[in-house]
């Protein structure tokens, strides 16, 4: 139980909530969504139960739950008795940024159905006061864009220590069978030699050490190879410091079985040696 991390992600409408909580899912968090106040006991004793070693959970809470207001205090002084370590993050802005971000949204303010959005601004502010004062963490999101709400979030769960890496997915693919919808980036590898061609080899895939050795001892397969991780120690610094915490690589070759394979092997390699967290998907390997 005493190991049972929570966070309670709360504060204004349109503070950016909903991106605080994507930004501790991407590092790992369980998260949920607008959980009714009253199930967070029951909801923490199963974490507990399920759980047998340091586990985080993340949750926004705020308005839209009628019982909120009148029910948080009192429920969450006795999950911290019991011995829960409960973090609570209220997010803030200006009352320019919240109008600008109501208005380019489009949404209503929950509290102003039947007045303003200033007015429901102005109400809500004043409701969570209190819990204001009782957060352990404020942050004023007024002048954040999405990723830098997302890096900030992050920076305060995650020690400089730590060195925290995005997550890197290494994919290889036939284009006989299409380009992986969610790759970030694709990279093709057609123009490496074919390890089909040769007749003791085309029956093998690029884990077999004569179709790996074939394929890298290309002149062609040496220069990629170089400019590849030169390419990727220069782009994925940018991706993270945009806070994007997970990038999609998939490298193709014509049916997915040999040089994207040998490819795909390299460059998990590289990122393994770079201290990131990798996997590796052969997605058309056993395909013929």
């Amino acid at each position: 139980m005493k190991n049972l991390h929570v966070v309670i992600i709360t504060g204004l409408s349109g503070s950016g909530k909903s991106t605080a909580l994507r930004a501790l899912e991407d590092i790992g968090f369980f998260c949920v969504d607008n959980m009714p106040v009253v199930l967070l006991p029951r909801f923490l004793k199963i974490q507990s139960d399920a759980s047998k070693t340091s586990t985080q959970v993340a949750m926004v809470m705020d308005l839209r739950e009628k019982s909120f207001l009148e029910k948080y205090t009192k429920i969450f002084s006795q999950l911290k008795n019991m011995g829960y370590r409960i973090e609570i993050v209220y997010l803030d802005a200006s009352d320019d940024a919240l109008l600008h971000r109501f208005s380019e949204t489009r949404r209503v303010h929950p509290l102003s159905i039947k007045g303003t959005v200033m007015e429901g601004i102005n109400l809500e502010r004043s409701k969570l006061s209190p819990l204001k004062k009782m957060a352990d963490k404020v942050i004023d999101t007024t002048s954040f864009n999405v990723h830098q709400l997302k890096d900030a979030v992050q920076r305060h769960f995650i020690s400089s220590s730590a060195n925290h890496k995005m997550i890197v997915h290494v994919t290889s693919f036939g284009y006989r069978y299409g380009v992986p919808a969610d790759a970030d980036i694709v990279l093709d590898v057609r123009f490496l030699p074919n390890p089909y061609f040769i007749e003791e080899l085309k029956y093998y895939n690029g884990h077999h050490p004569d179709v790996r050795d074939y394929v890298l001892k290309s002149e062609e397969s040496k220069v990629f190879i170089q400019k590849l991780f030169e390419l990727m120690a220069f782009l994925i610094p940018l991706y993270e410091k945009e806070g994007k915490a997970r990038i999609n690589i998939a490298l193709g070759c014509t049916g997915g079985r040999h040089r994207s394979v040998v490819m795909s092997n390299k460059l998990a390699a590289y990122f393994t040696d770079e201290n990131y967290v990798v996997t590796i998907n052969h997605r058309d390997i056993t395909k013929s």
